[in-house]
């Protein structure tokens, strides 16, 4: 077989010398290569897919690194990594210790930063030009800021793709650099989507047009007039009226906004013919100030079940689960049985907010550009009506849901964890000032794996204790998270319901309800072990390890942290060992809240072990990979559990008999315990 161009490619500089014919070919073979690559590693394929052509051209364009290329959203770059020598890394794309999935400064000179959240391109590009600009004395007519002559002119490009053009952030550069006109060129990859088809698209939300009266009032009359044609001929011209009307949108509407702002547009053009696309690239790039060039893509483009994906092209693809080996025979039975596969969390709330929605009118759903990932599209088709897909504005999502709340709705804001950071003081100040019962759905909280430290979402349950009156539910399994979306529901104040992405594990114990903590073990009452959401099960794992060295623990899942249960503040203040665990941030997380109120209700500080995770930047790998390097799993809790203990002198003598076995109750058992009977 002749070798493949693929092959070939170690630089940008090697795309220079290949002819057109060959910039087509390797187009395919990158193609089949990320098919092949992300179908056995996981990873964001449709939008790769879209943008060959189109970084192909960049890079034969401009001069990476000294031009400066920025990709928004960094998902986008895995072509850009192909041609930056970053191929053979592929076998360990989004592993531990292999290839990140979005820019990586660590990676690569051509990776500048590392944009894994949307809509932040523009403003990295605007800062970066004015700082190229003074320091090249263009801004002053003069040598650089530092007395150097002027060196030659570098580009700054910023790729903004995948609904990126949503976020108000992009809208807030966009109108600096129109008015500093600041040289950037933007270029526009516009595939139409985000995650899903996505909402106030430029070409479908520039409305300049459409509202001035006079267009309304001709696109009627006419409509009216070749409606009334008879036969064939009326329908087909009032179809073509309506394509008409389409063209003038797609092209006059854009041109109107980006010029208002005082950026140039340029385009649409085809994203897919590598030849237009650098003559557009050159051209754009020599316009002194800012420029759009507005580049129409397929997501998904070149393999038929992406292009044939209507919701995401195929956006992330999942990697093939590896099944987890049964326990083996000769294990201790009383140890809890590995995950297995079953409902997951979010399928879990799908069901929970179909059943809220039918039985309340009041319930609506609100989502920044996620309806897919976090369970809405059910909804969406039930409750049309009720259903608010914001695009990427997780700040608009969360101030217009305190809106809806304070006029009589229910909101429901389901939004991944990490993006929660993003709308904290909009959570803080418009939601929780007002006390408005907006209740906000935290998916992939915790631990989350492959996409790296931006991803992980440790941060929610800090955030939302830091908003006065906000409820903290931790549903430890699927079959918790009705429950606790229903008790959030009946609150009249601010609620958080966060759940993990991860495989859910079988039925632990039967559902909680309302706002009361469950009892998983009934130990000596003298060590109690608070699990915190899908961290119970460790700690359930924990206590049945700790019996071996003669530690008969108290297992408890709170389900809900705040208000914390009485009966649960009453149990932990009696106790001489509290340890708690969660997968998020251990300072100022649930533990330490936890701990504060049983030591205000003793009178005195009881001794405690908060297990969380650190304050650092989490690589990527397997969920529950990193959970056992930070000692987060069954093991790690009991041995963390057991030093603690020795400390203060628990479990040293003789084996105590404990509830479970019927012994020693007296009058320490817990009002918990009691009620569990």
């Amino acid at each position: 077989l002749p070798p493949m161009l693929i092959d070939r490619i170690h630089s940008p500089a090697d795309l220079k010398a290949l002819s057109l014919e060959d910039c087509d070919e390797l187009a395919r073979e990158i193609r089949d290569f990320l098919v092949e690559a992300v179908s056995k590693t996981g990873g964001h394929l449709g939008s790769n897919l879209g943008a060959v052509e189109l970084t192909i051209a960049l890079h034969r364009v401009f001069d990476s690194p000294r031009d400066l290329l920025i990709f928004d959203t960094g998902h986008q770059a895995y072509v850009h990594k192909i041609l930056t020598g970053r191929k053979e890394a592929f076998a360990e794309l989004r592993q531990k210790g292999g290839l990140s999935g979005y820019p990586s400064r660590k990676e690569s000179p051509h990776d500048l930063v590392e944009n894994s959240h949307a809509s932040t391109a523009l403003s990295y590009a605007h800062g970066m030009a004015a700082a190229i600009a003074l320091r090249a004395g263009r801004n002053a007519g003069g040598s650089g800021v530092l007395g150097a002559a002027p060196a030659a002119e570098r580009h700054v490009v910023a790729v903004v793709g995948d609904g990126a053009l949503t976020g108000g952030m992009a809208y807030e550069a966009l109108n600096n650099l129109g008015h500093s006109s600041t040289k950037v060129l933007v270029v526009l990859n516009d595939n139409g989507r985000s995650y899903a088809p996505t909402i106030s698209k430029l070409s479908g939300s520039l409305t300049q047009l459409r509202l001035d009266p006079r267009y309304v009032q001709f696109r009627e009359r006419m409509r009216h007039r070749l409606r009334g044609l008879p036969g064939p001929a009326g329908s087909v011209a009032y179809r073509s009226i309506r394509g008409l009307t389409s063209a003038i949108r797609e092209v006059v509407e854009p041109h109107v906004f980006f010029e208002a702002l005082g950026v140039r547009y340029t385009g649409p053009i085809d994203g897919h013919d590598v030849a237009a696309l650098e003559q557009a690239l050159r051209r754009a790039a020599s316009w002194e100030g800012p420029i759009v060039l507005h580049v129409l893509t397929r997501k998904g483009k070149g393999y038929a079940p992406a292009e044939e994906d209507e919701i995401a092209c195929l956006h992330d693809l999942k990697a093939p689960r590896v099944a987890t080996p049964a326990t083996p025979a000769d294990e201790p039975s009383s140890i809890p049985p590995p995950y297995k596969r079953g409902e997951s969390f979010t399928d879990a709330f799908t069901k929970a907010i179909l059943q809220a929605a039918e039985a309340d009118e009041r319930v609506v759903a609100v989502t920044a550009a996620m309806p897919g990932p976090t369970g809405l599209l059910s909804f969406e088709e039930h409750f049309p009506e009720r259903f608010f897909d914001v695009g990427i504005a997780e700040q608009h999502a969360m101030t217009a849901a305190a809106g809806m709340a304070l006029q009589g709705l229910k909101p429901v804001v389901a939004i991944y964890s990490t993006f929660l950071a993003r709308c904290v003081d909009q959570w803080n100040l418009d939601v929780g000032l007002h006390r408005a019962p907006v209740v906000v759905v935290a998916d992939r909280a915790g631990i989350t794996g492959d996409n790296g430290p931006s991803h992980h979402g440790i941060y929610d349950i800090v955030q939302a204790l830091q908003v006065p009156g906000c409820a903290v539910f931790c549903p430890s399994e699927p079959a918790e998270v009705a429950p606790c979306l229903k008790a959030a529901l009946a609150l009249d104040a601010p609620a958080l319901v966060r759940y993990p992405t991860t495989p859910s594990p079988g039925p632990l114990f039967a559902p909680g309800e309302g706002l009361k903590a469950r009892l998983l073990e009934e130990g000596d009452g003298e060590v109690v072990l608070v699990g915190i959401g899908k961290l119970a099960r460790a700690c359930v794992e924990a206590a049945r390890l700790l019996r071996r060295d003669g530690i008969f623990a108290t297992v408890v899942d709170p389900r809900v942290v705040r208000p914390a249960d009485d009966e649960l503040i009453e149990l932990l203040s009696a106790a001489r060992l509290v340890v708690t665990a969660e997968d998020g941030l251990a300072h100022g997380g649930a533990g330490s809240y936890l701990v504060s109120l049983a030591e205000r209700r003793a009178g005195r500080r009881p001794a405690s072990l908060v297990l969380g995770v650190p304050s650092t930047y989490l690589a990527q790998g397997r969920p529950d990979d990193i959970l056992s390097e930070l000692g987060l799993d069954g093991p790690g809790i009991a041995a963390s559990a057991t030093k603690a203990a020795r400390r203060s002198g628990i479990g040293s003598g003789a084996v105590r008999h404990h509830l479970a076995a019927g012994g020693g109750g007296g009058s320490r058992r817990s009002a918990l315990a009691r009620r569990r009977q």
